[in-house]
């Protein structure tokens, strides 16, 4: 889930996100499959081996990223089978812990799945495509601490933009991408969109007068 506050929706259908808007793309899918690596392995090498491990990714984006880490982690421990991943990563749902739920009272809740083994104990490494503000990772921690009480909490990210709003920071970064506030970060993957991109969207000269 694409990180937001006061701005138009970054994770929105790209006929909406980028009509009459200039565009560039910052990474495709090998600058994405070789970041989400790299991640893995960091996340490995951070002494989290796979068995104390839950990846939990943030509706909607932030889960098939968190299963794409979750298959290479399992392969870089060893497995074959990469198909039952079910103890190794999860959704978190954080709609009725978000600020901004009275301003968008019609927002529909997702799954919450986690392993069945619970995450009492364990590292919990939040996955979300996005870092903004930081208010969905606030509400993120919020929901955590409803379900239990892990050992650790890190935080995997694909893109960071900046323009932090709380002190948060990520673990893991696929890559630090400096915006301006009028920018948009647009992401799609193949598992919800088709297509493996990052895009910057940057306002059209309409859209900057009217600013």
């Amino acid at each position: 889930m694409t990180e937001r506050h006061a701005v138009p929706d970054s994770s929105a259908p790209e006929s909406d996100a980028t009509a009459g808007a200039d565009s560039s793309r910052v990474l495709g899918p090998d600058e994405i499959r070789r970041a989400l690596t790299r991640i893995a392995h960091e996340i490995l090498e951070s002494g989290h081996g796979a068995e104390d491990l839950v990846l939990l990714g943030i509706p909607h984006r932030g889960v098939p990223l968190a299963r794409r880490l979750a298959e290479q982690i399992a392969r870089a421990e060893g497995r074959t089978d990469t198909d039952d991943l079910s103890e190794l990563y999860g959704a978190l749902d954080i709609t009725m812990y978000r600020d901004d739920l009275r301003s968008n009272p019609t927002r529909a809740p997702s799954p919450t799945r986690i392993p069945r083994s619970g995450i009492d104990g364990r590292t919990v490494v939040l996955v979300d495509d996005v870092l903004y503000s930081g208010r969905t990772i606030r509400a993120a921690l919020d929901a955590l601490g409803a379900i239990g009480r892990p050992a650790a909490v890190r935080l995997a990210v694909l893109v960071d933009r900046g323009h932090r709003e709380l002190p948060i920071r990520a673990d893991h970064v696929g890559k630090n991408l400096p915006t301006s506030r009028s920018e948009r970060v647009h992401v799609q993957l193949s598992e919800t969109d088709g297509v493996d991109a990052v895009d910057i969207v940057r306002p059209s000269a309409g859209e900057e007068a009217r600013a």
